[in-house]
């Protein structure tokens, strides 16, 4: 019996080791902190993982400059604890941020999840931009998030890493959700969270500013870190055709 236990230990122990191999950066939204992935960050760890959640003052440049800011800033640690893989799982524009740094890049990172991203732009930015204090909330990034033919959006390439995109379809603020295309999160259509080349979609009923602690969300998270896939009735699996 003790021979027992004493194997299963070291199999348990085994398997964290190797899990915390790995590293996942969190990259929150606009306009919001590190604080608000707080969750997701305790059960990353629970899990093995070793994560950054990485804090950048979303409000205050444009993507351009974000980007680099906030993922080298998670790189940094990530590579103090000598981590072999690097993961990220980003919020809104933080996805956004993943997409224009990884254009610039010939490494990949190993597995990407993004809750909410604006990846074809947000027709809450076109209907919203000239309305007095739009700037004042939402700084430069929040400008380049348009659906518009002169939106940043349309810079960026096809994502060629394994990106799994979980989108919200529920809201809690009625006004907004009028001017944006049915079904949305509120702030981002589930259409509009779509991008060519990701891997794996699934839509669940969750609001965009609490999708990062909705449990579904999160179990769909850990799962696509570990198996490259959702694990969902609803999820759409294998959709990237690039080499991976």
């Amino acid at each position: 019996m003790h021979y027992k236990f004493g194997f299963a230990l070291s199999i348990f122990l085994f398997s964290t080791i190797v899990q915390s191999m790995e590293c996942v950066i969190l990259l929150h939204g606009l306009a919001r902190t590190a604080n608000s992935m707080h969750r997701i960050e305790r059960i990353l760890t629970r899990e093995g993982y070793y994560v950054v959640n990485v804090n950048y003052p979303s409000r205050k440049y444009a993507i351009e400059t974000l980007a680099p800011m906030a993922v080298n800033s998670g790189l940094e640690r990530c590579q103090q604890q000598n981590t072999k893989l690097v993961n990220y799982v980003t919020h809104s524009l933080g996805g956004i941020l993943v997409r224009y740094y990884y254009q610039h890049q010939t490494i990949m990172p190993n597995r990407v999840v993004m809750l909410g991203p604006p990846n074809q732009g947000s027709e809450l930015v076109d209907k919203l931009r000239n309305f007095r204090g739009y700037v004042l909330l939402n700084g430069p990034a929040g400008l380049q998030l348009g659906t518009g033919n002169d939106s940043f959006l349309t810079t960026l390439d096809p994502v060629n890493f394994k990106l799994g995109v979980i989108a919200g379809n529920q809201s809690i603020n009625l006004f907004l959700s009028t001017l944006l295309s049915h079904p949305n999160d509120g702030k981002v259509s589930v259409e509009s969270t779509k991008v060519a080349g990701m891997c794996s979609f699934v839509s669940l009923p969750t609001t965009h500013p609490f999708m990062m602690g909705n449990t579904a969300v999160i179990q769909q998270t850990v799962h696509f870190l570990k198996y490259g896939e959702f694990d969902h009735m609803n999820a759409v699996n294998n959709l990237c055709k690039h080499s991976l």
